[in-house]
């Protein structure tokens, strides 16, 4: 079996009251708009139909609630979206097996009370934070509550870079070009997000905590030598503010708390990507994942080429099993 545990979905009966909340949302609205297999079922399982003994835990995509109506309407959003995807794992288990919820994060107490009607009363296998909460980061003292109740649930957040064009390139700028913001903006996002809750203790303070980062951690493998050797020193750049204080209050050299982090293999078919991720995780933080629908020809690009990056990595067809399946029930407890 293989379980692709970062997918995305828009139920339509939140599809509709997206469109109706924000019918002209640029940038990643504009994308999510002309991607049928976000909305349409039918075109949903006829990518799925091409692989055997396959099935989605599904999540909302981009953009986030918070972007789209404020405080006052986004939990009435995030009901419908969790409503939804729980009706679609009600209706068609062997397809989706679980669901992740979506928060209305700009309205944290409103998202305390979300969450636990969706774990309790929906059954959702976890949920989903974006990495920032519209430009606000994710460590804030009002948002903590929400990073201390999944870790007593003991079941993952799953991370998810949002970043839009308002995000420039150059400070004299007023917005960034050829969508770096979604090419390199997106990663850097993911890496921001997981260097915040390291330096702010969180995995001290919340022993169970459980985040699964998309894109396979997006730039920390690939910089492993300078998030190691660059924050050994962090402090040492810093003329006015002590950083130095930092290190001496985590209990772990921080590179440590970096390979707690959980990784999806959603890594658009890079072979290379994939095996640095791995090498930097270990088998069995490392959950398999393609990102579907998300393919250029809206096909089933990016869920065969992963499935065949995974199957010719040279490890033990135990560990494939663990990546492939044997993590997401652990976790996930499915």
């Amino acid at each position: 079996m293989k379980i692709d545990i970062f997918n995305h979905i828009f139920p339509k009966t939140y599809f509709d009251k997206m469109i109706e909340v924000a019918p002209n949302h640029k940038d990643m609205g504009k994308r999510v708009r002309g991607i049928p297999a976000l909305y349409d079922l039918e075109a949903r399982f006829r990518v799925m139909d091409q692989f055997d003994d396959y099935a989605q835990v599904i999540c909302l995509g981009a953009p986030p609630l918070e972007v789209l109506a404020g405080p006052e309407v986004t939990p009435e959003l995030a009901k419908i979206a969790n409503d939804g995807m729980a009706e679609y794992v009600t209706k068609y288990p062997d397809r989706f097996p679980g669901f992740v919820a979506s928060m209305p994060m700009n309205n944290p107490d409103a998202a305390l009370e979300e969450m636990d009607r969706a774990i309790k009363d929906l059954k959702a296998v976890g949920v989903q934070f974006f990495s920032n909460v519209k430009g606000a980061p994710l460590d804030l003292p009002e948002l903590k509550p929400l990073f201390e109740k999944m870790a007593g649930y003991d079941l993952p957040i799953w991370i998810h870079p949002a970043r839009g064009a308002n995000f420039p390139d150059y400070l004299t700028e007023e917005k960034s070009k050829y969508e770096i913001w979604f090419v390199f903006g997106w990663p850097y996002e993911t890496s921001v997000a997981m260097a915040r809750l390291v330096f702010g203790g969180y995995f001290d303070q919340f022993p169970n905590l459980k985040i699964i980062t998309h894109h396979m951690g997006a730039m920390v493998p690939y910089f492993e030598g300078r998030v190691g050797t660059s924050w050994d020193q962090l402090g040492s750049r810093t003329s006015d503010e002590d950083y130095t204080v930092i290190l001496k209050q985590i209990k772990r050299p921080h590179l440590e708390y970096f390979k707690m982090f959980l990784a999806d293999t959603a890594l658009f078919g890079s072979f290379s990507a994939t095996k640095c991720g791995l090498e930097f995780f270990g088998v069995d933080n490392v959950l398999f994942a393609s990102d579907c629908p998300f393919d250029p020809e809206k096909g089933p690009g990016y869920i065969r080429e992963t499935i065949k990056i995974l199957n010719t990595l040279p490890i033990s067809d135990a560990e494939r099993q663990k990546i492939f399946e044997g993590n997401a029930r652990r976790l996930l407890k499915l």
